[in-house]
């Protein structure tokens, strides 16, 4: 390992060439915009071998990878914000087409109003589209789930977006513990497609379907649209396993372990738990170290895993804790926090006693969330004594009326 001080960013644009991307596709939007400026000095000056494609907007970026992933290339781009959700139909696209692509997001807030701030309402809203998703809470996941997405989207064929904080990781310079090519290159060999083009013997991809199934020019049934959807189901219910095995293979490589979905801190005594997810798990465990001080007993659950939804995990790490303060940056409107539905859904049926559940949502359009306000949601949280007695309003930090 080589420590460096790095951006996420520039962190992100290091791991795509560890990785050994063939095909990049390029359009900027901030605060996304220095991964590809940092690709394109690499591709200029010979360091890494791949096409670097510029294209006119982030729909085609998305064109661009599926294409080359179909055709058995590693295709990497990044995006944020409302480029996030230009590609929407693309998203659809490359996960029903199964094609292993990696892209970092860079959590921006959608507009409008426009903001260039960050939150996790961008991604958190393409959470159905068929992409594993992992939030970052630091600059070296950046980089290690970057190379283990790749590892795991090429084995599982499914895409994975690896998201980080616009701002308080794209543009905030960390120690980053870099592995030598060689150690990247024993762990994530050449991406070997599940079939080869030929010319010679042409074939139709992603062809249109029928609802039921029907069979093929050798005779066989093929599945039918839901068939097709029903495996994709499949696979990413079978990621988390598969996660876990490929991160424990990770730390006998690396040093570094992500078999843990739901990675904790101080929880096995806690009366109150944090679960959060991205950046923000820090300014959490720093309000935990707060409140013991204060004789409260708090812990803190960062959610790495967003997609697969790591059910049992969630079950074992936090079934057990009286209470949970469920902080996210972005909201479904209408009801509440995407996570706190989640981690409601994930525990219920618990034999006995459940947590009693109190989402919080905080920090939209990079709105600044201190361990202090942290420390006022944990206080108020411990006084619903029951589940009825949490609002079913989540509670806003903001100076706005």
């Amino acid at each position: 390992m080589a420590p460096k001080i790095l951006t996420g960013n520039q962190t992100a644009a290091l791991a795509a060439k560890l990785c050994r991307v063939q095909v990049i596709a390029a359009y900027p939007i901030t605060p996304q915009s220095k991964i590809p400026e940092v690709l394109s000095e690499y591709v200029e000056r010979g360091e890494l071998q791949a096409e670097f494609v510029r294209v006119e907007s982030e729909h085609s970026a998305m064109g661009v990878c599926i294409s080359a992933s179909l055709v058995g290339a590693r295709a990497f781009t990044a995006t944020a914000a409302n480029g996030l959700a230009y590609m929407h139909e693309q998203l659809h696209w490359a996960a029903g087409a199964r094609v292993p692509i990696v892209m970092p997001v860079t959590n921006r807030g959608l507009g409008a109003p426009w903001t260039i701030l960050n939150d996790m309402q961008d991604s958190i809203a393409q959470r159905d589209t068929g992409w594993m998703q992992f939030y970052c809470m630091n600059n070296q996941e950046v980089l290690d789930l970057i190379i283990l997405g790749y590892k795991v989207a090429e084995r599982l064929l499914v895409p994975v977006m690896v998201c980080f904080d616009g701002f308080r990781l794209s543009h905030t310079m960390m120690p980053v513990d870099v592995p030598n090519q060689e150690a990247v290159d024993a762990f994530l060999p050449p991406f070997t497609p599940a079939y080869e083009l030929d010319w010679q013997r042409p074939v139709n991809i992603n062809a249109v379907v029928m609802t039921d199934p029907i069979a093929g020019p050798d005779g066989r049934l093929c599945p039918g649209y839901m068939g097709i959807r029903r495996r994709l189901q499949e696979t990413l219910e079978s990621a988390v396993s598969v996660l876990a095995e490929e991160g424990r293979a990770f730390e006998k490589h690396f040093g570094r372990s992500y078999e843990d979905p739901l990675p904790a801190y101080r929880t096995e005594d806690a009366e109150i738990v944090f679960v959060t997810m991205g950046s923000l798990g820090g300014e959490a465990s720093e309000a935990c170290d707060m409140l013991r001080e204060q004789g409260i007993k708090a812990g803190v659950a960062s959610l790495r895993v967003f997609r697969p939804f790591p059910k049992q995990a969630v079950r074992n790490r936090l079934g057990h804790a009286p209470r949970l303060a469920v902080v996210e940056k972005a909201i479904s409107y209408g009801l509440e926090g995407a996570l706190a539905t989640e981690i409601k859904s994930a525990l219920y049926g618990l034999n006995g006693r459940q947590p009693i559940v109190a989402g919080y949502i905080v920090g939209l359009g990079g709105k600044d969330v201190k361990p202090s306000d942290l420390c006022d949601i944990a206080k108020q949280a411990m006084t619903f004594g029951t589940q009825e007695e949490v609002p079913c309003h989540s509670v806003w930090f903001s100076n706005e009326v």
